[in-house]
Parts: C-alpha cells; structure tokens; sequence
C-alpha cells in the first residue's frame, strides 16, 4: 500500500484510565465516525479495530480490540491511524475534499504567478492553515478559507488565491 492510498484518519494520544482505552485525535468531519471505516492501519501495516468509541473534550476516547491495560494503550501512543483511500465515500459536492489532496497542489496569485507548493494543511484551533513553501524555500501559513482560496481544482493540482495583502512578501525585503 503507498502512501497515496492511504487516507489519515487520526492519532492515538495518551491512555486514558486503567483499562486500554485511548484518546484519539480525528481528522474526520465527525469524530465518532472514526469506528464506521472498520479496521485501521498503522504506517507498519498493523491492523486496529475500535471496539467503542465515545467523546470526550477536543478527542475521542476509544477502546481498540485486544488492548486491555494503561501498558498496552501507552504503547500505542503516537500511532497514526489510516484507513484505505478506497474505503471512504465519494465527496458529495465539488467543494468538498481531502486534506491530503491539497498537499503538492499550486499556489497562484491573483496575477496567476506561483506563489508557493502547499507542503501541509494544519490546523492549531483557529481553523485550517495551509503551509505553503514559497520559490525561495520560505514557509507561509494562508488561512484556508473561501475568501482567500476562491477555487481549488484538486484534478489540476491548483488552488487560485486572493492572500491577505503583505503574506507573501520577505520580511527582510520590507
């Protein structure tokens, strides 16, 4: 399987209670809909089934089959859970799609020049960020929202933007 088949769905984090439980990190629309892709699969191959799963603050806290104690479940802290791209829906409309499919994809400005390749889509609470590697090895962080990346063209690997005024200028050029 490369890494182009497989989809992130989340990060098991720290062990929560005594029992196995973990808390998971989902990048799934809905966090609960984590259990509905069946089993998951690590970077090494390794398969994990979520036998419940139920939320909590900011994560999920799930109890993955034959992980019993706090020792097995602090194991599995750091592993990143995927799923096969070919397991997940088809997107419902032309705005909807992955993280993933962002990353490598162009950056054009209004004047159609490239501004920079999207190395990584992040987000640290305030909403989605894409990372995005300028042509001098700079890294910028866009919002990514409708207002500064009008039209996104997954197929052609494109996003058009509208950046906020000054984001993409050198610092040492000012």
């Amino acid at each position: 399987m490369t890494a182009d088949e497989l989809v992130l769905l989340g990060i098991v984090g720290a062990p929560h209670g005594v029992r196995g439980e973990v808390r998971i990190k989902t990048f799934t629309g809905d966090p609960l809909a984590l259990a509905e892709y069946g089993p998951l699969t690590d970077e090494k191959g390794r398969r994990f089934e979520i036998a419940a799963l139920r939320p909590a603050k900011e994560v999920v806290v799930a109890q993955i089959k034959g992980v019993t104690s706090r020792e097995g479940a602090e194991t599995l802290n750091g592993v990143k859970l995927f799923v096969e791209r070919s397991r997940l829906p088809e997107p419902e409309d032309e705005d909807e799609f992955l993280q993933t499919d962002l990353v490598g994809c162009s950056v054009i400005g209004p004047d159609g020049a490239i501004l920079g390749i999207v190395t990584a889509v992040a987000n640290y609470g305030a909403g989605d960020l894409l990372d995005i590697e300028t042509p001098d090895g700079r890294s910028v962080l866009m919002p990514f929202t409708k207002a500064f990346a009008p039209r996104i063209d997954v197929a052609g690997k494109r996003i058009e933007t509208l950046p906020p005024a000054g984001l993409f200028e050198d610092d040492d050029a000012a």
